[in-house]
């Protein structure tokens, strides 16, 4: 009986990791000699369509800059549109890195066979972060497009108080901490992992537990400060204390969906046939749903706190944009981003199909992009005094420099998942993964 529990239980990696070293090794032959482990079957080339979609969004990018620019008052438009597809980029990595960090610390069996395709995308992560960069040298040189709070003139008394943390060489050294802190805890995993595929050592998994424990409060920090200082402050007058979870919830939400993406791609190119199933499909369903309904109770509590409290710095976020043509995004947010998906995912098939998973989590992130239109597009709008172009053109001019963005980033993602193996080959849980079975 003692025997029976021990080979059903989910016992956590170190049980694992105490075989001797000749039953480890007798565990690899076991586990390189199945099957579904086969190259071909945990092995795809680089997609034909990686480098062109990287090049259409350089090209899109280009036309958004030159747009922005050649036409008056819409510097700011440009530079808005550019951050919406920057932050949902950043948003799916960021999502990826910290999946990876939860499941090393959680000893997670049953995600070992899609685990690679969270550490691709976290590994990304480096475009995004140096765009970060980017954008911050181009608002300290230009006095603020974005961040009014850089240049002002005369005085102004919050500006005054928050100074402190409010100014351009903070701000700058502030940015450059979150972009060398997200490369360098993507990087250690990624590579540990990889590393892990050669030489089979038991020793790498365990410190990339270790490793997480001290990274997720990193993660934590330096995602929440970058939401203050990108999302929220362009706003300066505007506060909110759950604003970095606010934005950590669409991270989460936007990573498990864009593993559930490339599931269904390498799926559908006949990869990781037996080793990625209806049973894993179901749980990165549930982590969807489970953020989907996360990023409402966040949004909602935020929002109910600042009606109940009505103080006006807080409350004019809202007002402005429910009076000056944004509020029709107001609703989509409600019905759009919670209750439609929360009606579909709820539903067990519609996460145990890889199918149905990848068109909702194709959605999701569609709504994340429209979630980042909500923060950061209105403030160019308010702040315009006269905009060259009708509103076709302000849309296409959106619609170009989201696109650009992400194109640029999925291309890039695209050739990060041909370059090795598609899952940990030799990881100490692997046996668990491909053995997983849901009871619920």
């Amino acid at each position: 009986m003692e025997h029976i529990v021990t080979e059903s239980a989910n016992h956590p990696a170190p049980e694992a990791t105490a075989l001797s070293g000749a039953e480890w090794q007798r565990r690899l032959e076991k586990i390189a000699a199945d099957p579904r482990m086969s190259e071909e079957n945990t092995t795809i080339a680089k997609s034909p369509i990686a480098v062109p979609l990287f090049f259409a969004g350089l090209v899109a990018t280009i036309v958004s800059v030159i747009s922005g620019f050649s036409m008056s008052g819409h510097g700011m438009h440009m530079l808005a549109s550019i951050e919406v597809g920057l932050f949902t980029a950043l948003a799916i990595s960021l999502g990826g890195m910290f999946w990876v960090m939860v499941f090393h610390s959680l000893n997670a069996g049953w995600s070992i066979t899609l685990r690679r395709q969270f550490e691709n995308l976290g590994s990304v992560i480096w475009f995004p972060a140096v765009l970060l960069i980017i954008i911050a040298l181009i608002e300290v040189i230009s006095g603020g497009i974005m961040l009014k709070w850089i240049h002002h003139e005369g005085y102004n008394h919050l500006l005054h108080v928050k100074e402190p943390y409010l100014n351009s060489s903070f701000f700058i050294i502030r940015v450059l901490v979150y972009a060398a802190a997200w490369i360098i805890i993507s990087r250690c995993f990624i590579g540990w992992s990889k590393k892990q595929d050669e030489t089979g050592d038991r020793r790498l998994g365990r410190k990339s537990r270790r490793v997480a424990g001290f990274a997720i409060p990193v993660f934590a920090l330096t995602t929440t400060f970058a939401a203050f200082d990108f999302l929220m402050s362009p706003d300066y007058r505007f506060f909110s204390t759950m604003w970095g979870v606010y934005y950590f919830a669409s991270c989460g939400l936007a990573g498990a969906s864009g593993v559930a993406i490339i599931a269904f791609f390498l799926r559908r190119a006949g990869k990781l046939e037996g080793l990625v199933t209806s049973e894993h499909s179901h749980d990165l369903g549930k982590l969807v749903f489970a953020f989907t309904v996360f990023w409402a109770y966040i949004s909602f509590s935020q929002y109910f706190l600042i009606w109940y409290s009505n103080i006006p710095e807080e409350t004019a976020w809202f007002y402005n944009r429910q009076e000056y043509g944004y509020n029709w995004l107001f609703w989509v947010m409600v019905i759009g981003h919670f209750v439609f998906p929360f009606l579909l995912l709820i539903w067990r098939q519609t996460k145990r199909s890889l199918n149905l998973l990848a068109i909702m989590s194709v959605y999701m992130i569609v709504m994340v992009a429209l979630d980042m239109v909500w923060i950061l597009r209105p403030m160019a709008d308010f702040a315009a005094t006269s905009v060259d172009g009708s509103s076709i053109v302000r849309i296409a001019l959106d619609l170009v420099g989201i696109f650009g963005i992400l194109a640029m980033y999925f291309g890039l993602v695209a050739i990060k998942v041909s370059k090795g193996p598609l899952l940990p080959l030799k990881d100490p849980m692997l046996h668990e993964a491909l053995k997983h079975k849901n009871y619920v």
